[in-house]
């Protein structure tokens, strides 16, 4: 179907392609992946012809057609409804109904057969091509896109960039051309939307080719992914899971072919170096210099897999309670998000609020942030909680005029150049990087500027809206690894299922107008989810607990009514207070070992010793795990105590 043949492409000196080759075929299903700047979003842009090739060769079947959605359609805007919009892509149908609605206008003050001969093969034509279901098949993509019947008659112009982009994504799906190339569909989508899309291209008859970072779409989705690395184009027949295996298997290979390549270079120059000199000896030497010219070279692995390697410290530990909403209510308009609603956020919960948009997710955090007008009900923070609020809007908060470092300074002065690179390093700026101005960043970069800086920000209670928009795999990938290694509390809106199903304890939804609460993981959330559709929404899905309006609060323990009850209960608080008192001493010495551990980490002789890095860190998280058991059993001894004071009082 295309062909790209030896292709190249430079921008300036750099080599985005070169001599790199690919066939797309009838049906075939494609990820395009590689890390931000290696020329995905290019590779797409050449193959339209929107950017000419430096070398090679793209060639294209006589009957192909291309659907090109890309991020430049954000900026797209008329008076025309969506319906109207979405039902362009149907141009010769609408090119007839135009003219059969002219016919009929004619034919009413001028009957001639001439025109009855027109209309007919018109209107046949509009037949065959099924023109009287446009409508209705304009109308279920966009409600499948998340779009309500109201919205459908409303301007493009009063939808934001994200909903707009779902209406050009409505547009290319009806054209239905034998190739549709998606650059990042997901980044605009909610969760529902994402789903319907994936099923539609499961099911869609021509090529897709899709770059994305989402790893649970291109799983769903893909049966071949192209990776760009290297200049060059590589083919893994599988999806995603697939070629993280094969990858790594390939790695493997290529690193022990180096490894015996380098042996057998260093022991030829050992021979070339020891008998050059001899008589005897100088041609067989000569011989194997000629050897090395000729020889093959096989590259080093390069590790892409970039780990963190700082830990995001926060100097104030909060209580156990972290955020108290009570009986709150809030509304646009006629618009209800929020009624009498209730949520508690305890200290080391890490939640994924997660769902449809328009459901008022964004909204919610801005509630806890205390940055919603006009909303009802009481939020309480808890002792020493400080918190730090992330959103796509924020990126415009960024001096622009700083550089990196400067930004990051910023966010915490206490840091030293040598702390601020490592955390820039982390996020995938090195060298000169770091003395980049905001103003020349990409999108993705800022949005890793801006999340290093809620990570710098030593606030023990995050607050992200939307931290895996515009970031690669590799980026996504090390800010799993950062909030694996926080210590403190968050919630994040995200539509990323594999990210929220690394990073998530317990998950939030808002339904019927309260914050609901699933009190495990995604993945078990989305097994709940199925059982519950399968018994007819009831909830009762065995094995998992069903969700509860977040955190309600207990009902008040009984007293106690008489001398044995009380002096059971008073031997059962001495007991607990004991145990308490026991933990606490247990927790005061795992800290003081915590920290020596940290200090250790932290010297040159162990960071530069493999071994002992590995063998230090195998203990630091030993310790935190045996740590955090500890003050769990603490809290269960507290509360136990607190409870037993209550039936005594």
């Amino acid at each position: 179907m295309i062909s790209i043949t030896n292709l190249s492409y430079y921008l300036g000196s750099r080599a985005l392609y070169e001599n790199a080759s690919m066939h797309i075929k009838p049906g075939q299903k494609i990820g395009l992946i590689g890390l931000n700047g290696t020329g995905k979003s290019t590779l797409l842009r050449l193959i339209i012809g929107e950017y000419q090739s430096d070398g090679g060769i793209i060639s294209k079947a006589g009957d192909v057609t291309i659907g090109f959605l890309n991020q430049d359609l954000l900026s797209y805007q008329t008076d025309d409804s969506i319906l109207s919009v979405a039902m362009q892509a149907f141009e010769r149908e609408n090119q007839l109904q135009k003219q059969i609605d002219a016919l009929l206008h004619e034919m009413e003050v001028n009957y001639r057969d001439v025109l009855v001969d027109k209309l007919a093969r018109a209107q046949d034509e509009f037949a065959a091509l099924d023109g009287y279901t446009i409508q209705s098949k304009a109308e279920e993509i966009l409600e499948g896109l998340g779009f309500t019947t109201e919205d459908l008659h409303k301007p493009l112009r009063q939808f934001s960039g994200g909903w707009r982009m779902r209406v050009m994504l409505a547009k290319l799906l009806l054209q239905k051309p034998s190739l549709l190339m998606l650059d990042e569909p997901t980044n605009h989508l909610d969760l529902p939307s994402i789903q319907w899309v994936e099923k539609y291209i499961q099911n869609y008859e021509g090529a897709v080719i899709v770059v994305s970072h989402d790893r649970e779409f291109l799983d769903n989705v893909v049966d071949t992914i192209v990776e760009v690395s290297g200049a060059k184009l590589h083919y893994y027949g599988g999806n995603y899971s697939y070629y993280v295996e094969e990858k790594a298997l390939r790695n493997e290979i290529q690193q022990g072919a180096y490894e015996n390549q380098q042996a057998k270079i260093r022991q030829t120059e050992r021979f070339i170096e020891r008998f050059k000199a001899k008589a005897t000896k100088a041609k067989q030497a000569q011989s194997r210099v000629k050897m090395l010219e000729k020889m093959e070279l096989v590259d080093a692995v390069i590790d892409e897999n970039a780990r963190v390697n700082f830990r995001f410290n926060f100097s104030t530990q909060p209580g156990r309670h972290i955020l108290h909403l009570d009986d709150v209510s809030k509304s646009y308009d006629d618009k209800k998000i929020l009624t009498h609603s209730t949520a508690r956020l305890e200290r080391g919960d890490h939640v994924a609020l997660i769902g449809a948009n328009g459901k008022g997710k964004s909204t919610l955090l801005r509630i806890i942030a205390g940055t919603e007008p006009t909303t009802k009900g009481e939020r309480r923070l808890g002792h020493n909680v400080s918190f730090s609020f992330y959103a796509q809007h924020q990126l415009e908060s960024l001096n622009v005029e700083d550089n990196m470092l400067e930004e990051l300074k910023s966010a915490n002065p206490t840091k030293s150049e040598a702390e601020l690179r490592t955390v820039l390093g982390c996020f995938l700026f090195t060298g000169d990087d770091v003395f980049k101005k905001i103003k020349v960043l990409s999108g993705g970069e800022k949005s890793r500027v801006a999340l290093a800086k809620v990570l710098l920000s030593q606030a023990n209670f995050l607050l992200l809206d939307e931290p895996t928009n515009h970031l690669d795999m590799q980026s996504v990938n090390i800010l799993i690894q950062a909030l694996e290694q926080y210590e403190g509390t968050y919630v994040i809106v995200s539509h990323d299922r594999y990210f929220v199903s690394r990073i998530a304890n317990k998950i939030w939804y808002i339904e019927d107008e309260q914050v609901k609460e699933y009190p495990g993981t995604y993945d078990e959330y989305e097994w709940w989810t199925e059982e519950r559709k399968s018994k007819g929404g009831d909830g009762k899905a065995a094995g998992v607990p069903a969700p509860t309006v977040a955190k309600a609060t207990p009902p008040s323990p009984k007293p106690a009514t008489n001398d044995d009850e009380r002096k059971e209960l008073q031997r059962a608080l001495k007991k607990a207070t004991q145990q308490a008192d026991d933990f606490e001493q247990k927790i005061a010495n795992l800290e003081q070992q915590k920290k020596q551990l940290e200090a250790e980490l932290a010297t040159p002789a162990v960071v530069s010793d493999g071994k002992k890095l590995k063998a230090k860190t195998t203990d630091y998280q030993r310790l935190k795990t045996q740590l955090d058991t500890i003050q769990e059993q603490w809290e269960g001894a507290m509360l136990e105590a607190e409870e037993l004071e209550k039936k005594l009082a």
